[in-house]
This record gives C-alpha cells, sequence and structure tokens, in this order.
C-alpha cells in the first residue's frame, strides 16, 4: 500500500499501534530530568545497568542482536513492575512504531511525481544562491516552496497565505521563484516591519533582475538563430558562474529536479552584475529582526493595538500598490485562528494554499483548522515546530480546557479516547534523534549540574518544585561550584548556607551515576520520533475525518540532519475551477 494511499481506518489502525508503545514506554518520557536523583528515576524505571544502555543504542555495535522476547515482557519492560528488562526489544518497538516504521510517509519526491502529473513545470528562473539564508533555512525555503507551487498549480490558484510568516523567507521564495502573490501573516508587529524593509530592498532587485533577465532573453534568441552549436557552451558557462555544480545539482534531481533549469526552453540564465546581486543578497542576508514575540490572541489586544495594527496593514498595502510590485510577498500583522475572517484581512483575497513552515506550538492545529473552515482555502502545506508548547485538553496535569480549541488532540478519533501525551514527553518529542545518534544535540553536563543542584535545594532550601526557573547559567560557569553559587544568586537565596566543599562533595557523590542520567536520556530520545509521530497522526486523521478534505498525506519534506522537524502535512480539496491539464 503507498503512504499516499492510507485510508482513515489506517491511519486509526496505526494510531493504535503507536498509542500500545507508548502506554508502556510514555513515563520515561515524561520523567523530568530535573528530578532524576531526587526522585531516584534510573531505579522506577530501569531493572538494566547504563552500560548496558548506552551500548545497546550505539549504532553499528557489536554487541547488537535481536531481542530473545523474554516471558513476561511487553517492548522490553516486565509487566508486573513496569521497569525495563531488555533493551533491544524497547528499541526494536521504538523504531517499528516512528513515523518510517509504520509506513505512513511519502518522500518528498515521490509526491512531487504523484502532483504533478503529466503537466509541465514552466516556474519562473530567478536565481537564488544559499548566500543569504543559512544551509538550513534555505534547504527548507527551497524544498518546501516547490511543493507549495506544486499544490497551487493543480489547484489552480495563484494566491498563497504564509501563517507565521516571520522573516518572509519563504513568502519571498515562493514569490520571486513562482510568480505567486503571496500574503504573509505575523501576529509579531515586530516581524512584519523587518520582513517589511526587507521586502522594499526585494522590489528594487525584482526590477534589476526582469530588466536584465529580458536582455539576457534577447541575446539568446540572436544566439539561437545563428546557430544551436554555439548555444550548448554558453549555458554552460552560465551555469559555472551561477555555482551549479554536479553534487548540487545531483541533490537536486534527488529531490524532484533542479530549481535552476538550463533548458532553452525555460528561457536563458543571465549573470547578474555585481551590484544587483549585492542588492539581492544584502535584502535577505539582514538580520533586522527582534526575536518573535509571543503570539497574543486579539481578545487580548488593546482597542489601540487593533486600530494600530489595522492602520498599518491598510498602509503597506497601499504601498505595494503604488510602488506596482504585486509579484512580492504582502506582509500584514495579526493573530489569526479558524475563526479569522481572511476576507478582512485580505481584501484583494482569492482562493488560496495556506501554508506555515515550523509553525509554532498550536499555530500549526490551527492552521489546518483554519484549512478545513475556509471555503477559499484549496490546500494546505504545514510543518510544525515546538510540541512542548502544544495544549492538551486532556492532560490531568495541565490547566482545566473548557473548549476544542486546544492543539492536541486535533482528530475526533483521540478526542474520544481522551488522549494526552503530558509537557515533559512533548518536550522530548522535540529532540532530533538523528542528530544525537551523531553526538549532536543533548549538552550532557549541564543536564547534569542542574539535576544535582535540584539535589543541594530540596537538601538546603526546602523542597523546590522542578519547573523552578534557574535560566542559561551553565553557558556563563565555568565549573559545577561557579553553576551552583550563580543559580542560587539567580533565585534569590543565601549561598552562604554552603561553603564550597559542601558543593563540591555533592558533585564528586553524583558524578559515577552521570552515566545513569546519559543513557535515560538516550532512551527520551529514543522515544521522541513516536510522540511526535503520534502528534502527526492526529493531524493526519483530522484532515481524512473532514469531508471537504479529498486528498491528505504526510510528506518527508526535508532531511532531518538538516531539519528536524521535517513532515508536512498535506491536504487538498476539490475544486471546480482546477485547470483540466492538472
Amino acid at each position: 500500500m503507498k503512504p499516499s494511499s492510507c485510508s482513515l481506518v489506517d491511519i486509526q489502525q496505526r494510531i493504535n499501534e503507536v498509542m500500545q508503545f507508548l502506554s508502556v514506554t510514555l513515563p520515561i518520557a515524561n520523567a523530568h530530568t530535573v528530578e532524576f536523583y531526587t526522585q531516584d528515576v534510573w531505579k522506577r524505571f530501569m531493572a538494566v545497568s547504563p552500560e548496558e544502555v548506552l551500548l545497546a543504542v550505539t549504532p553499528n555495535s557489536d554487541r547488537q542482536r535481536e531481542p530473545e522476547q523474554p516471558s513476561g515482557t511487553m517492548f522490553g519492560f516486565c509487566s508486573h513492575s513496569n521497569r525495563l528488562l531488555d533493551t533491544h526489544e524497547f528499541l526494536q518497538g521504538a523504531k517499528a512504531h516512528s513515523l518510517p516504521g509504520l509506513e505512513v510517509c511519502t518522500s518528498r519526491s515521490d509526491f512531487l511525481l504523484e502532483l504533478k502529473g503529466n503537466w509541465s513545470e514552466g516556474w519562473n528562473c530567478v536565481v537564488f544562491t544559499d548566500e543569504f539564508m543559512n544551509s538550513k533555512k534555505s534547504h527548507e525555503v527551497q524544498s518546501m516552496s516547490e511543493v507549495v507551487a506544486g499544490l497551487a498549480r493543480h489547484s489552480g490558484v495563484k494566491q498563497v497565505i504564509d501563517v507565521g510568516s516571520g522573516k518572509g523567507y519563504l513568502s519571498s521564495f515562493l514569490s520571486l521563484q513562482y510568480g505567486l502573490q503571496v500574503y504573509g501573516i505575523d501576529s509579531s508587529s515586530t516581524n512584519t516591519h523587518g520582513a517589511q524593509e526587507r521586502n522594499r530592498k526585494l522590489k528594487k532587485f525584482s526590477r534589476v533582475y526582469q530588466k536584465q533577465a529580458k536582455a539576457g532573453r534577447t541575446r539568446g534568441e540572436a544566439t539561437a538563430q545563428r546557430g544551436s552549436a554555439k548555444v550548448e557552451p554558453e549555458l554552460k558557462e552560465d551555469e559555472d558562474a551561477l555555482c551549479v555544480d554536479a553534487s548540487r545539482n545531483e541533490s537536486q534531481e534527488e529531490e524532484g529536479g533542479p530549481i535552476i533549469s538550463s533548458s532553452p526552453a525555460a528561457g536563458r540564465q543571465t549573470e547578474l552584475s555585481p551590484d544587483s546581486e549585492e542588492l539581492f543578497l544584502s535584502a535577505l542576508s539582514a538580520d533586522v529582526l527582534e526575536p518573535a514575540s509571543p503570539r497574543v490572541p486579539s481578545s487580548q489586544l488593546s482597542d489601540e493595538e487593533k486600530e494600530r495594527r489595522k492602520r498599518e496593514n491598510v498602509e503597506r498595502k497601499a504601498q505595494s500598490r503604488r510602488d506596482g510590485a504585486s509579484d512580492v510577498f504582502s506582509p500584514l500583522t495579526s493573530y489569526v485562528t479558524a475563526e479569522t475572517e481572511l476576507r478582512g484581512l485580505i481584501t484583494e483575497l482569492e482562493d488560496a494554499v495556506v501554508v506555515g513552515l515550523h509553525t509554532c506550538g498550536n499555530l500549526a492545529p490551527s492552521t489546518l483548522r483554519m484549512f478545513v473552515a475556509k471555503p477559499e482555502l484549496a490546500a494546505v502545506c504545514s510543518v510544525g515546530c515546538c510540541y512542548h508548547l502544544l495544549s492538551e485538553e486532556f492532560d490531568p496535569a495541565g490547566p482545566e480546557s473548557l473548549d476544542r480549541s486546544c492543539g492536541f488532540p486535533l482528530s475526533q478519533y483521540l478526542h474520544d479516547r481522551s488522549c494526552f501525551c503530558g509537557r515533559n514527553a512533548r518536550m522530548s518529542a522535540c529532540l532530533a534523534l538523528e542528530r544525537v545518534s551523531l553526538g549532536q544535540g543533548i549538552q550532557m553536563e549541564s543536564l547534569f549540574y542542574r539535576a544535582v543542584l535540584h539535589v543541594i535545594l530540596r537538601d538546603h532550601y526546602g523542597s523546590y518544585k522542578s519547573d523552578r526557573r534557574v535560566g542559561n547559567v551553565y553557558s556563563k560557569a565555568k565549573s559545577f561550584l561557579d553553576y551552583v553559587r550563580r543559580a542560587l544568586r539567580k533565585l534569590e537565596l543565601d549561598e552562604s548556607k554552603l561553603s564550597d566543599s559542601d558543593i563540591q562533595d555533592y558533585h564528586d557523590k553524583y558524578r559515577p551515576r552521570m552515566a545513569e542520567m546519559h543513557a535515560f536520556n538516550m532512551l527520551k530520545v529514543t522515544i521522541a520520533p513516536c510522540i511526535e509521530g503520534l502528534i502527526l497522526l492526529d493531524r493526519l486523521c483530522y484532515l481524512k475525518e473532514q469531508e471537504p478534505v479529498t486528498f491528505s498525506a504526510l510528506v518527508q519534506l526535508f532531511d532531518p540532519l538538516l531539519s528536524p522537524r521535517c513532515y508536512a502535512v498535506i491536504g487538498l480539496k476539490a475544486s471546480t475551477k482546477r485547470k483540466t491539464s492538472c
């Protein structure tokens, strides 16, 4: 069965399988690392040595083996004590219940092939380099934009709404590369102001580029008339000038075809002059934005703030019309939900594709709700992140929820089962297994310092809750002693209670047990893809439950080593306006 052809029943079955695995293993993910020593977490959950766990999770270990399936265990846990007895059985279960193991995801290249069918691309051939974005952002923008453009082409629409658009990288690329009319909506006015400034510079570049491209096409036509034998070498020179090396072309072909086409039918690429290239790079490389502010619901905004945002949005639209640059995206400031009247924000709104690249917390499920609720939205492509910021309707430790606007569960299927993960488990879901497997991602010493500090707080300062905020003390500390002193001052506690030798004694006592924490956190990382899988399967299940949605799938858009949150939830509605060529 092809992943993209999975039915609602198929997805529900996969959800049941993941829920069964997590019913046994989720307590590990929900154990708080801060309480590792105060709650004796290793002894509570483990009946094996940390050395055995670390050896089992080491890639290509010579001692790895198939699990022996001892009686009385489920996924390696004892059915009586609920402690881990067989690490290998646990690891095998985690692999089988991650998204790759469940075989429900479609690759980006397969999805594009299925989406495009027989129509040719015919996109604008604007040259982009990796110099104005870091490698991660460049990979994400290029990979996602081709899928979004394909969805727009398939649905017969020319507008895109980028929810949580931030700095506007995706919006700018969609506009310049694919000629789409993009509206970037972000709740942070700081982000919108920064995107507007970048937008202004891009308009200048766009005019310069179009002028040079037109001149280049004229020269190309003249060359073609003199004979096709001379065209091929000139195209080769242009490719070298644009730094399109063989390795990059090979990578792009694997992902569904090169973005820069060298075919004469697509139009000859012209090298940018130094001035226009510098203008373009500076338009997108300058980090003119402050860190994003929290999303504030419109109901919590003052009347003055609402009026200010409305006036700024009107002024931006008017300025864009005066500049005559309809091919550059329009940034807007607003907090959006499924109830937001999009036509009130975008007066020129037609049928559109709604997208979100790494939309934080509840914004990802809100984007899917918006897609289902708004008839003008023909398709959705949503990549979420920050699972720890999701609100959960049935989390007994979370705030009481009185409505269905929580981020999890989204589907009726999991809602009927009162499913919840827990905040610590959702934080674990943000861990990147692929990166940790290569030795990246976990600062074990900082976790060890914080857990031992918690012992000190318990012993000398009363019972402290594990969510007490110490902040980023570790990065400034020169030693464990310095770390504890800084932390006590940050918490406004009397540090004179402890001598330097008292503090060092705690370090020396627990240092031999640091391997326990390392092994336990590696098990947490192993479970992370299963928790993320449940969250994403819930979103896919939600789309499959909706009658207007005719197609939905999970698509792996990114390389998980470059971008760990690499899965997109994609949906399409039937459209009477769809072109027959699609």
